[in-house]
């Protein structure tokens, strides 16, 4: 059993937060949501830029 009242910390959707806190619990919400709108080629076209702009970023220093 809880001693203590849980403490949550919400990602994405707030209706889950909202039921939480109408109950009396602490929530925090996040705000996250997946890259890209969760569009799985433009998700891997971002991660080929971020890397090759890893690998610029250490050629220029």
């Amino acid at each position: 059993m809880l001693t203590d009242s849980p403490k949550v910390i919400n990602v994405g959707l707030e209706a889950f937060a909202d039921t939480l806190n109408e109950l009396g619990f602490p929530v925090v919400q996040v705000d996250w949501r997946p890259p890209a709108g969760g569009d799985q080629r433009l998700t891997d076209l971002l991660s080929r830029l971020e890397r090759s702009g890893d690998s610029i970023s250490e050629r220029s220093n």
